[in-house]
């Protein structure tokens, strides 16, 4: 499928992608790295993190303390699945020969505030599941749009970490 609008999976550049693979796939050791990010308090329960370039702001809900001017930790986590799985989506249908004119992926979890405020000890503080819903413009047929969905799942990075529950250690310095 073509479109005469400007969303189109065609736009990914899998050109790059498939020479990175395949540079990947002689070179493994080039394969490894490592993300980082800095998150810098601003007062109240606001906060800045700086990844690479780029920044981002959070902020909790009035309720809880904060002022509510910027998204919620809480969200951002569903921000960060939902846009892997939406990267993924338009991978694997570039891949295919398939193309989107729309796609949006909407990320839903139920919480708990007991926990996280410390009222029942028997609640988690964070979700206590995540599902996600798309909706997709297309001609795919809907054996496509499942194998689409399966790849976008195990390619994702943020699928991955959230699912198969990725060890996380701290260290503190005082400064």
């Amino acid at each position: 499928m073509t479109t005469d609008n400007l969303l189109s999976c065609t736009t990914l550049d899998i050109e790059t992608m498939q020479n990175t693979k395949a540079h990947l796939q002689e070179n493994p050791n080039d394969a490894k790295g490592s993300f980082s990010s800095t998150t810098k308090w601003l007062g109240g329960a606001q906060a800045k993190t700086t990844a690479r370039s780029f920044t981002i702001k959070t902020d909790e809900p009035t309720p809880l303390g904060g002022k509510d001017e910027n998204i919620d930790p809480m969200e951002l986590l569903l921000a960060a699945l939902g846009s892997c799985l939406t990267i993924g989506w338009v991978t694997h249908a570039n891949l295919r020969g398939v193309d989107f004119s729309d796609l949006e992926i909407t990320v839903t979890a139920p919480f708990d505030l007991r926990g996280y405020l410390e009222i029942d000890k028997d609640v988690r503080p964070g979700f206590g599941e995540l599902s996600y819903d798309i909706k997709v413009k297309t001609d795919a047929s809907d054996e496509q749009l499942n194998e689409i969905q399966m790849a976008a799942e195990l390619g994702s990075p943020m699928f991955d970490n959230i699912k198969n529950m990725t060890p996380v250690s701290g260290y503190v310095a005082r400064t």
